[in-house]
């Protein structure tokens, strides 16, 4: 029997099978899936945006890919995970409403995938795969027995990365 961890927004948590791990309702956020293949322990945070140093009130170090990267990694080096054994999955970072100027600020989704990738590539993380961009929300499921990530989104097909 396999319970089903859930992910908040600007939260994460680990888990090891038969649980499966999941967050809903990924707009411009980012669901970022870190895997250690051998030890079979996931670890998703599910990130807002993309920088902690340019915000004041950052003290929830999940809600920044730079710092949520960086704290899931050591929760799951707490059941033993190994970080030169992780791989990662990301999905997420649309631009949820047309704008009619290009306005920085309104990039999130973007900024937030952008982040993501750079962080995982200074950490020496492989990005196995994706599903980022586009205009619609996503709701990911990983299972760590697998090591398959499903994706679902409103009027669209299943993806399982």
């Amino acid at each position: 029997m396999n319970n089903t961890i859930k992910v908040g927004m600007a939260d994460a948590n680990v888990c090891k099978p038969p649980d499966v791990i999941t967050t809903l309702g990924l707009g411009s956020c980012v669901g970022i899936v870190l895997y250690d293949p051998v030890k079979k322990i996931a670890g998703l945070v599910h990130i807002m945006l993309p920088d902690s140093t340019k915000i004041i009130n950052n003290s929830n170090k999940y809600k920044f890919a730079d710092t949520g990267i960086d704290t899931i990694i050591q929760d799951m080096a707490s059941l033993g995970a190994i970080k030169r054994n992780l791989v990662a999955k990301i999905a997420g970072g649309a631009q949820m409403f047309s704008f009619n100027n290009n306005l920085e600020m309104m990039r999130i989704g973007e900024r937030n995938v952008e982040a993501t990738k750079n962080k995982l590539k200074k950490l020496g993380i492989p990005l196995l795969a994706e599903d980022t961009g586009a205009n619609y929300g996503r709701t990911i499921e990983f299972y760590p027995e697998t090591g398959l990530l499903h994706i679902r989104s409103v009027g669209k097909d299943r993806k399982i990365l």
